[in-house]
């Protein structure tokens, strides 16, 4: 009897611990939970709307050390702004936050586009489509040998400006940026005149050589089908002819009403003659895809025939 209780203490004990060792063995599977929602790293689509000339004076500070508080650069590395149109300011520093801009100085403007929203960049195109432009000189150096030898360095590049060269399929660069370098803003091609001839070259050899091509910008391929075209000399003087380009209005020391008449280029003489000038006209848009004009163009009073519309580079 003894014996028999003895085996049944030692039976449960077993039983115990065989129970235990199932139950540790045993897998419980845990009930599963929601898919995880993944969000986009750079948040959610940004929205913006026309941009608001004093909000982008406040905010201009940070550019005026490269490119002048006004857009004028004294540095001719960087690009003038003065003049540009709203909605190029504000593409071009969505490709830099974006770093799809790549050449020149990239990284610099890298950090600076990156604390911008949408309606900042907007707001700083507004700022610098107000400001007036300023021009550099055009060099009036004659060409001595070549195929243009003879001709003042900057008139390769007028012609290309206002007739392009239909026998290699180039199109006047007033067709898309207006006969006085003006820009348009309503697909946001950019504003020519003053422009800084050592940008205006890098940017075009880069044009030609698709260097720095940003992948969602349709408007860089646009240019490097037409640069690809272009020689070194073409370059150098289309770069040379719109750096002096300028509203004859803003010269200094101009009369009142000066801009109205348009002056025919005279012969060659010891002291460079200005080419034709003309106030330009404004470029006409509908409001919903371009942005209020926020000057008010000079109407010409009576132009002369031969004269075309556009403005006269500043000679050098």
């Amino acid at each position: 009897m003894r014996h028999a209780r003895a085996y049944g203490l030692a039976g449960l004990a077993a039983l115990a611990v065989a129970a235990a060792a199932v139950a540790q063995t045993t897998v419980t599977p845990v009930p599963d939970k929601a898919p995880v929602q993944v969000a986009p790293l750079a948040g959610a689509a940004e929205h913006a709307t026309w941009g608001d000339p004093k909000k982008g004076q406040s905010l201009a500070g940070a550019c005026a050390a490269c490119h002048g508080l006004d857009g004028n650069p004294s540095t001719p590395a960087y690009p003038r702004l003065a003049g540009m149109p709203e909605r190029y300011v504000a593409q071009q520093l969505a490709l830099f936050k974006t770093q799809q801009r790549t050449t020149g100085m990239a990284a610099v403007m890298y950090p600076i586009a990156q604390v911008l929203t949408a309606q900042d960049m907007r707001d700083l195109g507004a700022w610098f489509q107000t400001q007036k432009a300023g021009a550099g000189i055009a060099d009036d150096t004659a060409i001595a040998s070549g195929p243009n030898a003879g001709k003042k360095y900057y008139e390769v590049g007028e012609t290309l400006v206002r007739g392009g060269d239909k026998a290699r399929g180039i199109p006047a660069c007033m067709a898309c940026h207006g006969g006085a370098g003006q820009g348009n803003p309503g697909p946001a091609y950019p504003a020519l005149a003053g422009q800084q001839a050592d940008y205006a070259k890098r940017r075009l050899e880069e044009y030609r050589t698709g260097t720095g091509a940003p992948p969602t910008y349709k408007n860089f391929h646009i240019m490097a089908s037409i640069a690809s075209k272009l020689t070194d000399e073409e370059i150098g003087s289309l770069s040379s002819y719109i750096q002096g380009l300028h509203n004859r209005a803003n010269d200094v020391g101009a009369k009142a009403g000066s801009a109205a008449s348009p002056i025919a280029a005279a012969p060659a003489a010891a002291t460079p003659a200005a080419a034709p000038a003309a106030t330009p006209a404004a470029t006409p848009a509908s409001p919903a895809s371009v942005p209020a004009q926020t000057t008010a163009p000079v109407k010409p009073a009576t132009p002369a025939p031969a004269a075309p519309a556009g403005t006269t580079p500043t000679q050098g």
